[in-house]
């Protein structure tokens, strides 16, 4: 993409300089490399983080086997769900809702929510939490890859 516009518009001057610390993400959920985290049966894959974000978001594959997901917490950071496989079960202020492949949830911060997968089939979730930062910290134990129940390790930085 190549920005066109004059140098003395109010856009172009209102976009800050680009920062060539920061690199491009690439992220594979199956690259060895990528941290996993179990939480509630799951194993959630941390695919942008917000190290590489500057703390403004991350991205986060969750795998969700049957039966499984959080109970009703709440945070104070936005969340953002697509379903990309199966169908969950989402509570939100005590209403239940389903939500199914395709279909975008955006919870806000601080309000109570949980989902579960009610299905006898493992649900993909897309996560985006924003800003980044606590939701990997304490989260839940550190699985070497993303299949649920595997070994853990403690090599991966979070």
């Amino acid at each position: 993409m190549t920005n066109t516009s004059s140098a003395n518009s109010p856009s172009a001057s209102s976009i800050p300089a680009d920062d060539p610390g920061r690199a491009l993400t690439v992220a594979d959920p199956d690259d060895a490399g990528v941290p996993h985290i179990s939480v509630a049966g799951g194993t959630y894959t941390i695919l942008v983080s917000g190290a590489q974000t500057a703390g403004r978001y991350c991205l986060v594959d969750m795998l969700v086997p049957a039966g499984g997901g959080p109970p009703p917490h709440r945070h104070d950071f936005e969340e953002m769900f697509t379903v990309l496989d199966g169908e969950v079960q989402v509570t939100f202020r005590g209403e239940t809702i389903v939500a199914r492949a395709g279909q975008t949830i955006n919870v806000p911060a601080n309000a109570p929510h949980a989902f579960t997968n009610a299905s006898d089939k493992p649900v993909r979730l897309l996560c985006m939490c924003a800003p980044a930062g606590r939701f990997s910290r304490g989260a839940g134990s550190i699985p070497s890859t993303r299949v649920p129940g595997a070994a853990r390790r403690s090599d991966l930085p979070l």
